[in-house]
């Protein structure tokens, strides 16, 4: 026998999610946003150049995440593209964040590791995380593009050459969007039949 408040909670956020997808379509922009960076991409591994990504939190998860599938693989074996988790080697992320505090834990990575031609891919719901807003300074100091998955708002977009912005506050539904941008992102490198 199911909880009907559960069964209620299931009902509304499939109703929410559903009209975040309606209001996105209406907009038209994720889709030209997300053609953007699939394009960008391209040419950056067409240069021989590479990804960096961060995010915080469920973020992080996200960033690691497209990692996995661009440097292991999304549905078919093909060739492995440079994308590099900023927030998955832990002991640097803890020699920085006490040497340099937690602020700088992206960006000094972005300094060490980035160069003209490579692309940094901040994610940040709030749009508004210190530590990948100065990665996103330090990335276009050194002539790297800057990709934002984030809200509607915050100073991310400010710093961003492309963004996917999900109008949206509740932090749950947004990282829904962006990891369905991230799928999306994946499948433009999957080889063709």
């Amino acid at each position: 026998m199911g909880d009907s408040n559960g069964e209620r909670r299931v009902v509304n956020g499939l109703a929410n999610l559903r009209g975040l997808i309606v209001e996105i379509e209406k907009r038209g922009e994720f889709k030209q946003e997300i053609n953007s960076i699939i394009q960008l991409l391209q040419e950056t591994f067409s240069d021989g150049n590479k990804v960096l990504i961060a995010g915080n939190g469920g973020s992080a998860s996200q960033a690691m995440h497209f990692s996995d599938e661009m440097m292991g693989r999304y549905k078919e074996n093909r060739k492995p593209y440079p994308v590099i988790a900023l927030n998955a080697d832990s002991a640097v992320l803890t020699c920085i964040a006490n040497d340099f505090g937690y602020d700088e834990v992206f960006s000094r990575q972005v300094e060490g590791l980035g160069k003209k031609g490579d692309v940094f891919i901040g994610l940040s719901t709030s749009g508004n995380s210190k530590n990948i807003l100065l990665a996103a300074d330090i990335a276009k100091k050194q002539g790297l593009k800057v990709v934002a998955l984030t809200g509607a708002k915050g100073k991310l977009l400010e710093k961003a050459d492309i963004a996917v912005k999900i109008p949206i506050e509740v932090t749950s539904r947004m990282q829904e969007m962006h990891l369905h941008a991230i799928h999306l992102i994946c499948e433009a490198f999957e080889p063709r039949p």
